[in-house]
């Protein structure tokens, strides 16, 4: 069976945190990389963009996690943990978070994202224009760099795609040059 029917026969069709029934596929829940069914969320459209982009959040529509957070999919309910930690500055929410517990496993794979953490412990990565920089970003040099042990020197204005970020560093990112992992700091790098 594919990804697809998997999610559509285990959620009868309809979204799996709000029930709606239109615009509804598959969504990965990160970190995990599989195409197993048991990594996906089965989403509306409307959900996965919230999700995706703070900035477009509605905090009423996401009451509808005070059903869905018992979800026994764990997919469904490392989301619903993550959108309650989320939204707690609400005040709702942080009774439903109360309530809600999820295995050991569970647990560390909603924890993965650093959804739950404060902002003022989150390590962020700015580029040297100051641009908060994400994983999968794409940057540019701003200086050359001469790459120690590679014996080469990455040249000023070379884009560096799809960059990992250091987690307890927030000056170091990790990207590609002339087919090189490398450790770059982000103070020369910009979006």
């Amino acid at each position: 069976m594919s990804l697809e029917k998997d999610l559509h026969k285990r959620s009868n069709g309809a979204c799996e945190l709000c029930a709606s029934t239109e615009n509804v596929s598959p969504f990965l829940v990160e970190p995990k990389s599989s195409t197993d069914a048991g990594d996906h969320a089965h989403l509306c459209q409307n959900c996965q963009e919230q999700i995706q982009d703070k900035d477009k959040m509605d905090a009423n529509h996401w009451r509808c996690l005070n059903d869905s957070m018992w979800n026994e999919n764990p997919a469904v309910q490392v989301l619903a943990w993550r959108m309650l930690h989320r939204l707690k500055s609400e005040g709702w929410p942080q009774d439903l978070l109360d309530m809600l517990y999820l295995d050991e496993e569970t647990l560390k794979w909603a924890e993965a994202t650093g959804e739950a953490e404060d902002d003022e412990n989150k390590v962020i990565h700015r580029d040297a224009n100051g641009a908060i920089l994400e994983n999968g970003d794409s940057v540019v040099l701003v200086k050359d760099l001469v790459v120690k042990g590679a014996n080469f020197t990455a040249k000023r204005g070379t884009p560096v795609r799809n960059i990992s970020l250091v987690h307890d560093n927030p000056e170091h990112i990790e990207g590609r040059v002339n087919s090189q992992h490398i450790v770059i700091l982000t103070k020369f790098v910009k979006k």
